[in-house]
């Protein structure tokens, strides 16, 4: 339901309360309950208000309190009201709202959707957690997507947003590359061998692995080369020095070309050691507690939870302790009204951990922490593991996407067309990558399926890009016509048909649905959108003349509603990293 029916709700508000004022009767809250849905019969108006909800109230049948209620509100320029039975059905005055909609969608040139729901907020968002022990794989990538875009839909409400990088770039899984490097590595580099740093780093993980089955000693070569490291011993920092640069230019490089990127890197190597004073405060005063054999606890039998070790016996930090450290920094450093972690369902418990020891140490902000939880994706082959070298190299899916891509607008003859094949091959890649793994529920398990993404047909991201090409097509015919396309006014009275009914409805309902998805850090509902709008009008397109209808004054007004519709759709782009792309 568009956001005109936010007005019919507030106009619906003012008269029950008018009515209760004068038959002395409490109600309590009325919008909550107000739930305007679409009428099963276009001869029964464009809303519906049951009234169910307030009849007992007062103390009146349903029919009779929607009489009284639509008497009340009668007619005005936004449409009028009728009681048929229980519910108030609205009539909107189709032609003034389509002609208001389409104005003020022209004149948001690529910006229709932004609003100020949470101007003067700050808000921090965390996402991607590479390790300098491989290169990004698919899981990072859907972790990417959502980062990304929940980051850009919370920018266009009105947030300023920080997006934030933890790079795990310590530890033993980091030495283990390291070892293998030292073992088989022979001086070879990125240059030498013409390979990825990333990838070249990963290869080494993969070798490890492959080695400590043979050799029952590898694990305890890693732990000292670990224990090496943390000593400060050189010719191990100068090893992982250059590992982890190898690897973070790597990295960067997938960044750049799937358009991901950071406004401040924080590194595991700099934070490890945060917490543990923290810790230890906390236990002198009494938030913790120490177990028998010596380790610091917390009981956590109030969430439902038991108890959690946040320093061992000997008095050194678990993973949890640097995460706590590194969150009350990070607050420190930039002041934030919310914290928001991109981390996958299997560290649901560790964040119900840590979010209940920063509200039981005190600190109010506590409150405001969110993690945003997603389910896995795989591909339809099945599960990765990266230690085995089944992961899904980011890198290699987006470059196969993109040489498929490549060869659909070779075998479609649309090479000349799109000036730059292989650019466009790259951005229709990006779009059938980002709009495959935002448009399930963040929370939902997935299989990645990469024909099926690259699909020019149905529910994807190059259909989407397609739709909004042909659009663009259009408008370039129109200024050749020598049409006037700056012209913001629409003459509503032109389009009443109930496809274009419906685009409006969908084009005004647009703001309500990214600020929705703002509030629930859910992007899906704005592919869900762009998919909606750009199903209506490929129907509408189909069954319409534009440009070479007889009648000129209707063929404006029509494309004034399609590049009403190419507005929609470039702003929903952005929110969930799809390139724009005015030829395909």
């Amino acid at each position: 339901m568009a956001d005109w029916n936010s007005e019919w709700v507030a106009k619906i508000k003012e008269a029950l309360t008018a009515l209760a004022d004068e038959k002395n009767i409490e109600i309590g809250d009325i919008e909550s309950r107000l739930k305007g849905a679409r009428p099963p019969k276009a001869d029964m108006g464009d809303i519906a208000f049951p009234l169910f909800p307030f009849a007992k109230e007062f103390r009146s049948a349903p029919p009779q309190l929607a009489a009284e209620v639509a008497a009340r509100l009668g007619e005005s320029p936004l449409g009028k009201a009728r009681a048929m039975g229980p519910y108030v059905n609205i009539f909107l005055e189709r032609d003034q709202i389509i002609s208001d909609t389409l104005a003020r969608v022209l004149a948001d040139e690529e910006s229709w959707g932004h609003n100020d729901s949470l101007k003067g907020r700050k808000i921090m968002i965390e996402f991607s957690s590479p390790n300098t022990n491989k290169p990004l794989h698919l899981g990072h990538l859907r972790n990417d997507a959502l980062g990304e875009s929940s980051a850009r839909i919370l920018r266009v409400n009105g947030a300023d947003v920080q997006k934030v990088i933890l790079v795990n770039d310590r530890g033993v899984h980091i030495c283990k590359s390291m070892l293998a490097y030292k073992k088989f590595g022979q001086g070879e580099t990125p240059e030498s061998t013409g390979i990825k740093g990333d990838r070249l780093v990963g290869d080494y993980y993969v070798k490890y692995a492959q080695w400590a089955k043979e050799d029952p000693t590898a694990e305890a070569q890693a732990q000292e080369m670990l224990q090496k490291w943390e000593a400060g011993d050189r010719e191990v920092r100068d090893l992982w020095e250059m590992m982890n640069r190898w690897t973070l230019e790597g990295i960067g490089k997938t960044y750049e070309k799937t358009h991901i990127s950071f406004d401040r890197y924080y590194y595991e190597s700099q934070l490890y050691m945060l917490g543990r004073d923290i810790i230890l405060k906390g236990l002198e005063e009494g938030v913790f507690y120490k177990a028998e054999d010596g380790s610091t606890r917390i009981d956590m039998g109030e969430i439902g939870l038991d108890t959690k070790v946040l320093l061992r016996s000997d008095g050194t930090s678990v993973y949890i302790t640097q995460d706590i450290g590194t969150a009350i920094s990070r607050h420190g450093d930039w002041p934030f009204d919310q914290l928001i972690y991109v981390v996958g369902n299997e560290q649901d418990y560790h964040f119900q951990v840590l979010f209940h020891v920063l509200k039981k140490l005190g600190y109010d902000w506590a409150e405001s922490l969110y993690h945003l939880s997603y389910g896995m994706v795989n591909l339809p082959e099945g599960k990765m593991k990266s230690r085995e070298g089944t992961v899904v190299d980011a890198d290699d899916l987006v470059a196969d996407l993109s040489e498929l891509a490549l060869e659909e607008i070779r075998s479609k003859g649309r090479e000349d067309e799109v000036e730059d094949p292989r650019a466009t091959a790259d951005a229709v890649s990006l779009a059938a990558l980002h709009y495959y793994l935002l448009q399930v529920s963040p929370k939902k398990d997935m299989i990645f399926n990469p024909k099926e993404s690259l699909s020019f047909n149905g529910n994807t991201g190059p259909y989407l890009q397609y739709m909004a090409a042909r659009i663009c097509s259009m408008e370039r015919k129109a200024r050749e016509m020598g049409w006037d396309l700056e012209k913001k006014t629409v003459d509503g009275t032109l389009l009443t048909g109930d496809e274009e009914w419906e685009l409006a409805g969908i084009l005004a309902d647009f703001p309500r649905t990214v600020e929705q998805a703002g509030r629930d850090h859910n992007p899906s509902l704005i592919t869900a959108a762009l998919y909606n709008v750009a199903k209506v009008f490929s129907r509408y397109y189909h069954d319409n003349p534009i440009l070479n209808n007889e009648n000129l004054d209707l063929a404006m007004a029509r494309l004034q509603l399609s590049l009403a519709v190419l507005r929609m759709l470039r702003s929903g782009f952005d929110l969930i990293n799809i390139p724009f792309l005015a030829k395909m």
